[in-house]
């Protein structure tokens, strides 16, 4: 007996693809969905986040103030240098406007500002219990409306052809299987976990590069259907970077493994030299900017030097740090040339220009490159050491789509039965930049609109 036809064929298993099966069941569509990973590893990248960035015109149980579809589009504009898709851009942000409402009819829950449990924000929206219990009330809501999902599917390849019913290889538990469905929405994500696609537009470094996120996010549907003609997004080979602790796990350590404290120290290349100024970006966006600046290294990774006062007012690791007595011990430890990291530092401690009482006015003069605040002294032992590594979290290069999901084509029309969401497209809005909250924000709104879509009755009924 040939396999059951679905309405429409989901292929992800994060925020994305939740959203699209959820949404086409409920325009009454059969679905199936079918995830690369297995169960315990279920939800993608989005088991790791925490927050969605979402317009509002009033203040709300959930937001302090008013964030208004225009600052979310101004926002956008800036992070991609103007290299966002206009369209998809207002659709992301007029779209976000519903998601609260909608998520928590699917029995997700939010923080609430007014219980002092995290910073408030103006933009954006904290998932309570953190990602994997969004994920995990999704996952329950889709299984209660009905949607057959299948965990340890892989789909390799799929053809870039509009047809009446799409036929699809796939192994469940690496038996051989096949998928057969009218309408296919594409939610697998970049390919970040593909060191060697990353490698062959960035170098070797990028075989060192640590992933944050899922390990079954490689992109092999992506890439695929770029090489049949699918219209590119973005940049081939961009990357959102996050310095993190080298002794992360290769992959799936999420958040918590980033690295900081990098204005109270110095940090240098494997040789013991330094290579950026430590005090030049001090907001939240220095996790991102160290990890570019890490992957530029020739080996990719770098050293974040302290002394005990800097050690105290850097943010606690979950990492133990390399600890000495003299400096020369602990470059001994590291692998660093001793005498690098000794002249290295006195030529910093010989640029000091002492501040006031605040230590963001202290800085150095006559230094390249500069330190231009927090430039205190290295010099009460111990000192202690965490090696950084570039953690990649997704990739900066994706398919085209109109605003509906449909995937457009290098040449010719958009395709009919083929549609995508979340990160598999998000370059289109976000370029190679990023800003807090937008890339799940991204997930949840195109996924909706791509299960509405392929839905039958939606609006690509009747066009093929």
């Amino acid at each position: 007996m040939p396999p059951q036809i679905h309405d429409i064929l989901v292929i992800g298993g994060g925020l994305a693809a939740l959203c699209a099966a959820i949404s086409a069941r409920e325009h009454g569509a059969t679905v199936q969905m079918v995830d690369r990973a297995p169960a315990y590893q279920r939800g993608g990248n989005s088991r790791h986040s925490r927050n969605l960035r979402i317009a509002h015109n009033e203040p709300s149980p959930l937001f302090p103030g008013r964030y208004t579809v225009e600052e979310f589009i101004d926002d956008l504009r800036q992070t991609s240098q103007g290299h966002c898709d206009g369209c998809l851009t207002r659709t992301l942000a007029e779209g976000s406007l519903a998601l609260p409402g909608w998520m928590q009819a699917q029995g997700v829950h939010f923080e609430r500002p007014a219980q002092g449990t995290l910073p408030w924000s103006r933009k954006t929206a904290f998932f309570l219990g953190g990602g994997r219990n969004m994920i995990n009330a999704l996952f329950g809501r889709a299984e209660a409306l009905g949607v057959d999902i299948l965990q340890d599917t892989r789909v390799k390849d799929l053809v870039l052809e509009d047809r009446e019913v799409h036929e699809i290889q796939a192994h469940h538990h690496d038996r051989p299987l096949t998928l057969r469905a009218r309408r296919i929405i594409i939610c697998s994500g970049g390919y970040q976990a593909d060191r060697e696609a990353l490698a062959a537009v960035r170098g070797d470094a990028a075989r060192g590069f640590i992933i944050r996120g899922s390990p079954h996010v490689r992109g092999e549907l992506l890439l695929s259907l770029l090489r049949q003609g699918a219209a590119p997004s973005g940049v081939p080979g961009a990357c959102h970077l996050v310095a993190v602790n080298a002794r992360s796990p290769d992959a799936d350590g999420g958040i918590v493994t980033r690295v900081d404290g990098m204005p109270w120290g110095l940090v240098v290349d494997t040789q013991g030299h330094r290579f950026r100024d430590e005090g030049e970006i001090i907001s939240p966006r220095r996790y991102s900017a160290w990890g570019r600046w890490v992957a530029e290294r020739p080996d990719a990774r770098a050293h974040l030097i302290l002394d005990a006062p800097g050690h105290a007012r850097a943010p606690t690791s979950i990492y133990a740090p390399v600890v000495a007595d003299t400096l020369e011990a602990l470059a001994m430890q590291l692998g660093v040339p001793p005498q690098n990291l000794v002249n290295t530092v006195e030529r910093y401690h010989q640029a000091l220009v002492p501040g006031g009482d605040d230590p963001e006015t202290h800085h150095t003069q006559g230094l390249e490159p500069p330190k231009s605040r927090c430039a205190l002294p290295l010099t009460q032992p111990p000192y202690f050491a965490h090696t950084m590594a570039p953690g990649v979290t997704f990739t900066g290069h994706g398919l085209s789509v109109d605003n509906q999901g449909r995937i457009r084509r290098s040449q010719g029309p958009a395709c009919q039965t083929l549609l995508a969401a979340g990160m598999v497209m998000s370059p289109a809005i976000l370029g190679t930049g990023y800003v807090a909250g937008a890339a799940l924000t991204i997930g949840a709104v195109f996924g909706r609109i791509a299960g509405a879509t392929a839905a039958p009755g939606g609006p690509m009924e009747g066009r093929h």
